[in-house]
């Protein structure tokens, strides 16, 4: 796969890295298979200027997977904070509805606390982040599954909720995160991939 870059390196404006992004899918769409994209609101990159351009997550893959229809989509990973578990669910159940199944659901607890509260979300202790995590990794199974669904956690809940279509196939689940102690169990018990941020396996 080719993990796409969210923001320009050499200083380009938004239509230009968007004429790149196209034109290297153009040309190396036939050596590739899947496309991978960050959810963030701007650079992680210490070195880079904040106002850069940036792609966002879902609506990149949107517009991408409807242009590339032989690729595969990931996000790599979603941060379950920015988005609530039941719209988070009906996103990627409408992403593998209108893709015909080409969506990889790669979910993560969250990271950039500086990002965290520059647009409002709240920024818990990482043991409360991984809680939430697989929160939302049930929820998400129950609204995907069960017809009405209903989930009540520590921290999310749903009543009731319908969600249709329901995603055909189920799509792969990617967890990111390194933790010893507490992510590797989330991964352990709900992933199909786990994404390895650094370190040694």
């Amino acid at each position: 796969g080719w993990h796409m870059p969210s923001f320009p390196v050499d200083g380009s404006n938004s239509q230009a890295f968007y004429a790149q992004i196209s034109q290297t899918l153009d040309q190396t769409q036939q050596y590739f298979d899947s496309v991978w994209v960050d959810d963030h609101f701007w650079p992680w990159a210490k070195w880079q200027a904040k106002d850069t351009p940036y792609v966002e997550c879902f609506t990149t893959i949107t517009w991408f997977a409807a242009r590339y229809p032989t690729l595969n989509f990931a996000s790599c990973v979603a941060c379950q904070s920015y988005r609530t578990p039941g719209m988070l669910a009906k996103m990627v159940a409408n992403l593998q509805w209108l893709t015909g199944g080409r969506f990889i659901f790669g979910l993560g607890a969250g990271w950039m606390d500086e990002e965290y509260a520059a647009y409002n979300y709240e920024y818990p202790k990482p043991a409360v982040r991984i809680a939430q995590l697989e929160e939302t990794v049930q929820l998400i199974q129950a609204l995907w599954q069960d017809t009405p669904a209903s989930y009540a956690g520590q921290h999310y809940r749903i009543d009731n909720a319908y969600l249709a279509p329901k995603p055909d196939p189920i799509p792969p689940l990617l967890i990111g995160g390194g933790g010893e102690q507490l992510t590797l169990r989330v991964v352990a018990k709900y992933a199909d991939w786990w994404n390895l941020p650094g370190g040694t396996v």
